[in-house]
């Protein structure tokens, strides 16, 4: 669709030719033209984006323990075989892709387990101890000092028991960091290891993605952020799938993409039958609702006023005397839809225009229409 102001530019042709028809009629055959009559067009949306489907959510697993990979999910593959799940294999939340030996981080548990024991151990006969000498201070049996010595034994084994626990706390956690675990649905769109590789501590195993809800990112210029809002209905299409699907704008950014000067805008579709992939080119019309119909005419019936004043004209088919009669009336256009132009004003639904021949004839001139 093109703007308002190119009209001009695409009628510069046809406008030039009308100063050239100055035959009279009388006494001639009757000029033979093409009529049609005045429609309704249903102009269709808003201004048309390109959107890219992005994934709701996409996550990078990376090991937090190190240590050589053992394991990596299997999957059943085409051929019925297992094998490693690769990119496009679809995998459930609470899965273990993937693990690193075990056997190092299993041994440290153990051994804080047992200096755990041990500490535990020790506070209990440090309990016991204090707690006798306590009776024996009441009953003026201990000296000061050795209360306060069995006192600091019983605050230090506490204190060996907490810290011990802290470290048997982390070595557990450490342990279980072992396993990358998928923490949703959603398919894989990256593996980087392979059972025997070293993965140290931050190395990415598995990149998925969640598609149950997909986005449709644009960019949308400034000049139309007033026409948008946060929860606003909106329909997206794609070339590839025939439905259109609904979904609602769920960010707008608070600044402009420095390169391209548009801001970016994200539409969040529903998506339980993955129909939309990442990656397609959708399109879409802010608003998601049509406009209301204008009525048009072909370009080719616009031409200049008669008077030689501004603006356009057309050739309105009146029937006098049982003969077509070609009557100029100025009319006002609006946006151009292909190759044909809204009329504003001028015009009535049902009116017949001179759409081919409209330059070569006169207001008032008898004309023959062609069938």
């Amino acid at each position: 669709m093109l703007s308002r102001t190119s009209v001009p530019l695409l009628l510069a042709a046809t406008l030039s030719l009308a100063a050239c028809s100055s035959e009279k009629p009388g006494g001639q055959p009757l000029t033979p033209v093409n009529a049609v009559a005045v429609e309704n067009y249903a102009a269709g949306e808003g201004p048309r984006y390109s959107a890219t489907i992005a994934p709701y959510a996409q996550v990078s697993l990376a090991f937090k323990s190190s240590g050589y990979v053992t394991k990596i999910l299997q999957v059943h593959g085409a051929d019925g075989k297992m094998r490693n799940a690769d990119p496009g294999d679809w995998i459930t939340g609470g899965q273990v892709l993937a693990t690193v030996r075990e056997d190092d981080y299993r041994n440290n548990v153990a051994r804080l387990t047992a200096s755990l024991a041990q500490a535990n151990a020790a506070a209990q006969n440090a309990r016991q101890d204090f707690d006798r000498d306590s009776a024996l201070l009441a009953a003026n049996a201990l000296t000061q000092p050795a209360y306060d010595s069995a006192k600091a034994q019983l605050d230090s084994s506490a204190a060996s028991v907490t810290a011990i626990q802290a470290e048997l706390t982390e070595a557990q956690l450490a342990l279980s960091d072992c396993s990358l675990v998928a923490p949703m649905d959603g398919w894989v769109t990256a593996r980087n290891v392979e059972v025997g590789d070293l993965a140290s501590s931050g190395t990415v195993g598995f990149t998925i993605v969640n598609t149950r809800q997909v986005k449709a990112v644009f960019g949308l210029p400034d000049t139309l952020l007033g026409s948008i809002h946060l929860g606003q209905p909106q329909t997206v299409s794609t070339e590839a799938l025939a439905e259109d699907f609904q979904g609602r704008i769920t960010m707008i950014a608070p600044q402009a993409d420095p390169k391209a000067r548009v801001f970016p805008v994200e539409v969040t579709i529903p998506n339980p039958k993955d129909l939309l992939k990442v990656g397609m080119v959708a399109t879409l019309a802010l608003g998601g609702a049509a406009r209301p119909p204008v009525p048009v005419i072909p370009l080719s019936a616009i031409v200049s006023p008669a008077d030689g004043s501004k603006g356009f004209a057309v050739f309105v088919i009146t029937h006098d005397a049982d003969r077509d009669v070609a009557r100029q009336r100025r009319v006002e256009i609006g946006d151009t839809f292909g190759d044909r132009v809204a009329v504003l004003r001028g015009l009535a639904l049902g009116d017949r225009v001179v759409s081919v021949g409209a330059t070569q004839i006169q207001d008032g001139q008898p004309v023959r229409i062609l069938p």
